[in-house]
């Protein structure tokens, strides 16, 4: 059965590749800056206005219904991660900025702020896929999921070239062949 849950596990797939090519990224003395642009994109619009935005607006209240607080407990550590999160990519895109106008020593602030964001994430993702999730799939009926499902499909990402979340995978394929 296809279940809400298991489609946001589907997305942590492709958000732990992001990841680990950011590592990867970190261990290089001169990356392309556009590459780090992208990779501000790539979680900004898939992994934060994609992603996030499924949790956030279609999950997360289907679970407060179900008595989970957004103030404490599982659902307010993942929205407070989330923000979080945030954070460190407003650093890791202001000190890219400052990369590309000549400031060569804010690369160690993106890696900072990378570093930061990397470690974040996998612990998050963690959390999500073994407890978070779990509790979800005890609280809620087959046609909970369904229904979240339907509202996830109405969840378009905003893609630079409109190749929706194709598009994404794409240039997360691209990164990681060019950062091995």
């Amino acid at each position: 059965m296809k279940s809400a849950t298991k489609d946001l596990e589907n997305d942590h797939v492709h958000i732990l590749r992001l990841i680990d090519i950011m590592e990867r990224v970190t261990k290089t003395d001169a990356p392309d800056i556009s590459d780090l642009e992208s990779i501000v994109s790539l979680i900004k619009n898939y992994a934060d206005g994609f992603h996030h935005a499924k949790e956030e607006n279609i999950l997360f209240p289907r679970l407060e219904e179900k008595g989970f607080s957004p103030h404490q407990g599982p659902v307010a550590v993942m929205l407070a991660e989330h923000i979080q999160g945030r954070e460190y990519v407003r650093g890791m895109a202001e000190n890219i900025k400052l990369c590309r106008e000549g400031n060569n020593s804010a690369l160690k602030y993106v890696y900072a702020n990378m570093s930061g964001y990397v470690t974040l994430l996998r612990n998050h993702i963690s959390k999500e896929n073994n407890i978070l999730f779990r509790m979800a799939d005890n609280v809620l009926a087959p046609e909970d999921h369904a229904r979240l499902l339907d509202e996830y499909a109405r969840v378009e990402p905003v893609t630079p070239h409109g190749g929706g979340v194709t598009e994404y995978l794409s240039e997360i394929e691209r990164l990681d062949n060019r950062y091995q």
